[in-house]
């Protein structure tokens, strides 16, 4: 294995400067368009492409995959310091001091995301070719899938900050419909709602960060504000890169803004796929390396962000240990998977190409479980409480082995993907002075033990043991629709990390997110190598031990207080319960008290004053002289009477 930093070229801060796109580039807007017209296709179509809709809707996602590639091979023949590509498309903003173009950056960075989402997005609309065959609605879901493709295509080839703002909000609207597709059920529609809401706090600090850029450089390009960064007020950055950070914690489910992920799952599978792999999740890595000179001119929000991921990794990380919903289980450790990612981006250019290379990994072989867990769901019914399966393996052999490459990849098995992508994170983060290796990297290094065991027990649970399913249920494998994209991304799940080792990945980013000095971890890397596999060891064996060698209970054991914790997410809906929506609710039913007996009060009871004045008033009105006459001498009396008083 190699150092963190072997490959890397030493420090330089400046940026590649980006030329007008040529060749394959200056057709890169249908990277965008193709996905975009599925979309707009299908849900306009009507019920007359039911049939040929998901075809279409698979067909344009792969054409898009094929101009990415195109652009690729064309960059790749061009020097490192060339190779980023403008292309204007139009003029968007011209209002006042806000000119902004709409253009496209086809840089390493954002090539790097469009091959991820174009290739895993394809082999996920592949798989719902076989998965949603009898949904009734399943055009409708292909055109939201190819909605979810563009969104986030605009997020990450956007040259600025407001067009990257434009995908983030497509890739919202997008999440919230498909999570929500089945809302005929309360459960799915709600969690749905929850993914919405809980996506607008990091929307909040997304605007924020976009208004203090905009006050401060007077532009949103990305050219613009790297350029305006070196002379700026530390103060004003530290802003920028806590409010950016905010907006990642919403995407990417971070802490605190993680508890939609795991009620995500209410969607159909594939779209888990697609959030936890390609999409959604990873927008928030995206962002952060995207901002690499702001950070790097920021150090207290740089450590922000390694504190954020540090917590995210062991929270979900201890979360998934005790989760028996295998997809709840998986979502738990993308959110560990993530945080490691957003660790490595903390750490600054030490981490940043390590963060992206892990991303690349883990959106391989998480997809890749997802799909397996839906082709288990498939041959059980739907369920998904592990409890009620084992022995899965013999029945469900093709499910089994690819899921089997994935889990051997995320434990970070030597010589599979993980092995590769996620070690180097915890070599980075023993890289620094002072108490920062030690905590970060300790983080680091135990949760490889804990993800071993959680993700080990997920694997032991579902394909070995003894069989726990009842007599109505008979497992069998699924068909090539969803078994042949399973076995790709099972390959690019064994293989995928030493080809971008041989490939110098952290190389190719070089350009975008800067090289640094080589520095050495506080301990030794073959030292540091060995207790990582002795703690994986470790946690694969008490795995066994657990859940194949003892028998699993079906009804699951009331467990200890830690155990207990770990079931309702730490807490984490009773904590928002508790401080957000019950303070909320007081005060919006406070507020609409205020409203009625104050302000509608106030209002009405001055019309009832007036009314019943009046009311009263017309009863004089009566018709008869007597009264009249009476009134007259009670008034000439008052008149008189008042005169006396004044004289």
């Amino acid at each position: 294995m190699t150092t963190p930093v072997q490959g890397l070229a030493l420090a330089s801060s400046e940026t590649q400067v980006a030329h007008a796109a040529d060749g394959a580039a200056s057709i890169g807007w249908l990277l965008i368009a193709l996905p975009l017209v599925g979309a707009a296709v299908l849900l306009l179509g009507g019920r007359k492409l039911d049939k040929i809709g998901p075809a279409i809707a698979t067909a344009l996602s792969w054409a898009s995959f094929g101009v990415g590639v195109a652009i690729l091979i064309e960059m790749l023949g061009k020097d490192a310091g060339e190779r980023a590509q403008h292309l204007k498309l139009f003029s968007w903003i011209p209002a006042g001091a806000l000119n902004l173009d709409f253009g496209l950056l086809m840089d390493q960075l954002s090539l790097t995301f469009v091959m991820l989402i174009t290739f895993v997005g394809s082999l996920i609309h592949v798989y719902s070719l076989g998965y949603m065959e009898h949904d009734p609605d399943k055009r409708r879901f292909f055109a939201y899938l190819n909605l979810f493709i563009a969104a986030m295509l605009t997020l990450v080839l956007a040259d600025s900050y407001l067009g990257l703002f434009l995908g983030w909000e497509g890739v919202g609207l997008a999440s919230y419909l498909l999570i929500g597709f089945w809302n005929w059920n309360p459960a799915y529609a709600t969690a749905a709602n929850k993914a919405f809401i809980v996506n607008r706090v990091g929307d909040f600090g997304m605007l924020l960060a976009m208004f203090t850029m905009f006050a401060t450089f007077g532009r949103l390009d990305f050219a613009g504000v790297n350029a305006a960064v070196a002379g700026t007020s530390k103060g004003t950055l530290t802003a920028i890169g806590i409010f950016l950070l905010i907006a990642a914690c919403g995407k990417s489910a971070q802490f605190p803004l993680q508890s939609w992920l795991g009620d995500a799952m209410a969607g159909p599978t594939p779209v888990s796929a697609l959030i936890h792999a390609a999409t959604m999740v990873t927008a928030g890595v995206y962002l952060i390396v995207r901002s690499n000179v702001i950070y790097d001119a920021t150090p207290d929000a740089r450590l922000a962000v390694c504190i954020v991921g540090a917590i995210t990794l062991m929270f979900g990380a201890i979360v998934g240990c005790a989760k028996d919903d295998m997809k709840k289980a998986l979502a738990a450790s993308t959110m560990s998977q993530i945080g490691y990612m957003i660790l490595a981006a903390g750490l600054g250019p030490v981490g940043y190409a390590f963060a992206i290379f892990h991303l690349l990994t883990h959106g391989f072989f998480k997809a890749g479980m997802f799909l397996g867990a839906g082709s288990v769901m498939h041959g059980m019914n739907d369920q998904v409480d592990m409890r009620r399966f084992g022995g899965l393996s013999a029945v469900m052999k093709i499910t089994w082995v690819t899921f089997g490459l994935g889990w051997l990849a995320i434990i970070g098995v030597p010589g599979l993907s993980g092995f590769w992508s996620k070690d180097k994170i915890i070599e980075a983060a023993f890289v620094g002075e002072g108490w920062r290796p030690w905590v970060f990297g300790g983080a680091a290094l135990l949760c490889a033990g804990i993800t071993a065991f959680y993700m080990s027990r997920l694997f032991f649970m579902t394909f070995h043991g003894k069989r726990r399913w009842t007599d109505d249920v008979h497992p069998h494998e699924s068909p090539l629709t969803m078994t042949v994209p399973m076995m790709i991304l099972a390959a690019g799940s064994a293989l995928l990390g030493l080809a971008l080792t041989v490939f110098d990945f952290p190389g190719w980013l070089e350009p975008v997110v800067g090289g640094h000095e080589e520095h050495h971890p506080v301990i030794a890397v073959p030292v540091l190598m060995a207790v990582t596999l002795v703690f994986v060891a470790a946690g694969v064996a008490l795995a066994w031990m657990r859940y194949v060698r003892d028998d699993v209970p079906v009804t699951p054991p009331v467990g200890s207080f830690a155990t207990q914790a770990a079931r309702r997410d730490l807490f984490q809906d009773d904590f928002n319960e508790a401080v957000f929506a019950r303070p909320g609710l007081h005060l919006t039913r406070s507020l609409v008290f205020a409203d009625n007996k104050g302000v509608d009060g106030a209002v009405g009871g001055v019309a009832a004053l007036v009314g019943g004045s009046a009311s009263r008033l017309a009863k004089l009105q009566n018709g008869y002289v007597r009264s009249y006459a009476t009134t007259m001498l009670i008034g000439v009396v008052a008149i008189l009477g008042l005169v006396w008083v004044i004289n």
